[in-house]
């Protein structure tokens, strides 16, 4: 993939980190891309739906496994504004996505190589390839002026 393309599409995850935001949620949003395209995407939602899984990874799996009709997500490329926790990298090896671009590092709950590397484990049945570090410095400031501002 070319770094243009990742940063296109992490463009477009920043815009639904945004949008989490707005909503009071945690400034974190996420992408499926296949084939060039779109299938799914989501932002972060756990207050306003109650729910501890809807984090924007999920949200963007989930809608990419429901227009696809299908939960594996093979050959694709999920880009995340923030380092994937454990939980939504266990969900993308369960949906076998061939590829995870992050932005900003997640030295506390990371699990894409900062706390765990889930992503890569040779005991589970797929790893993914894992990129970093695309529009860190957008995705970081995002985070940390959203937790200034509630400090306030």
């Amino acid at each position: 993939m070319d770094e243009a393309e990742d940063r296109a599409w992490m463009s477009r995850a920043l815009e639904l980190a945004q949008r989490a935001a707005a909503e009071g949620e945690v400034p974190v949003g996420a992408v499926v891309v296949k084939d060039g395209e779109i299938i799914g995407e989501g932002w972060n939602r756990p207050i306003a739906a109650h729910d501890p899984t809807a984090h924007a990874e999920i949200q963007a799996l989930r809608a990419a496994a429901a227009r696809c009709g299908n939960y594996r997500l093979v050959d694709t490329t999920l880009y995340v504004t923030l380092e994937p926790c454990a939980m939504c990298a266990g969900a993308m090896v369960h949906a076998r996505v061939r590829r995870v671009v992050y932005g900003a590092a997640d030295p506390r709950t990371g699990a894409a190589g900062s706390v765990f590397n889930l992503l890569q484990a040779e005991p589970l049945n797929h790893q993914a390839e894992v990129c970093g570090g695309v529009l860190a410095g957008e995705s970081a400031a995002l985070l940390r002026d959203f937790f200034q501002a509630r400090r306030r």
